[in-house]
């Protein structure tokens, strides 16, 4: 199924829109690989990927399971490394909203996140570093 077209814009950057929406996004290769890093890397959206991901399917789990997560926060990052130049590692904090959560809600969370179609899909080399924090 095609889900979307870009295109080649000249001095590292792509431009692409997704087929049903209409929204464009752009990428920007990073400065330490000859580029501007003046928008996501092709590596950053992949890594965000793996987080909206875990936290799209957290919110399935929320939903089934009555929990509320309504303003949890995300925050990503990425361990780069050479020969082959290739993400090594994402880690991913997710800051809970406050409330009281039992541990068989955050085990539901926690399992939902490990599950998600992105991080099934990544080579398991790539070392998915997670972090919840309760308040």
């Amino acid at each position: 199924m095609e889900i979307a077209n870009g295109t080649y814009l000249g001095d590292l950057r792509v431009e692409v829109t997704h087929l049903k929406s209409g929204q464009t996004i752009i990428t920007d290769a990073p400065p330490d690989n000859q580029g501007k890093g003046e928008s996501f890397s092709p590596t950053d959206l992949m890594s965000v990927s793996l987080g909206t991901c875990m936290l799209s399917i957290m919110g399935i789990a929320a939903r089934t399971n009555k929990i509320n997560i309504e303003g949890t926060k995300m925050k990503v990052s990425k361990v780069m490394g050479s020969n082959p130049r290739r993400v090594i590692e994402v880690h991913i904090e997710f800051e809970m909203p406050p409330g009281t959560f039992s541990d068989k809600e955050k085990d539901i969370l926690k399992n939902a996140a490990l599950t998600c179609p992105v991080a099934k899909s990544l080579h398991p080399d790539i070392i998915q570093g997670l972090n919840f924090i309760y308040k």
